[in-house]
């Protein structure tokens, strides 16, 4: 895991995450129309779908859904001490659930309502 994010966070980055997932889905749907109809300027999708990939990479995250259904993004955290991933689908206003590393989507938990709020801020 590179980057760890807090609930806090991840839900900071949804304004770009939720452009770029948006793009994914359209982009992963239109080359699975081009590619079942043969057409031409698959390859051109291709590439846009890999830099759109890239960008969730560089931001720390991982996009998940290969079907481009739901459009899932997984965040690395950590919660009570434990490796997760905080799990956020593009039909939610925000990041609420998570899931273990190996249990995948279908673990999806809620994250505790203490971990969900803003850091306090430090007193100097």
């Amino acid at each position: 895991m590179g980057r760890i994010f807090t609930p806090f966070e991840a839900n900071r980055t949804l304004p770009l995450v939720r452009g770029i997932v948006a793009d994914i889905l359209e982009c992963g749907r239109a080359l699975r129309e081009r590619c079942a109809c043969e057409e031409s300027g698959a390859n051109g999708l291709r590439e846009r779908l890999g830099d759109l990939l890239g960008e969730l990479v560089r931001i720390g995250c991982d996009y998940k859904d290969w079907d481009f259904a739901r459009g899932l993004v997984d965040f690395p955290a950590e919660i009570e001490g434990v490796k997760v991933l905080l799990c956020w689908r593009s039909d939610e206003p925000s990041v609420t659930h998570y899931h273990g590393v190996v249990e995948g989507y279908a673990g999806r938990r809620e994250i505790p309502t203490h971990l969900q709020a803003a850091p306090h801020p430090v007193d100097c």
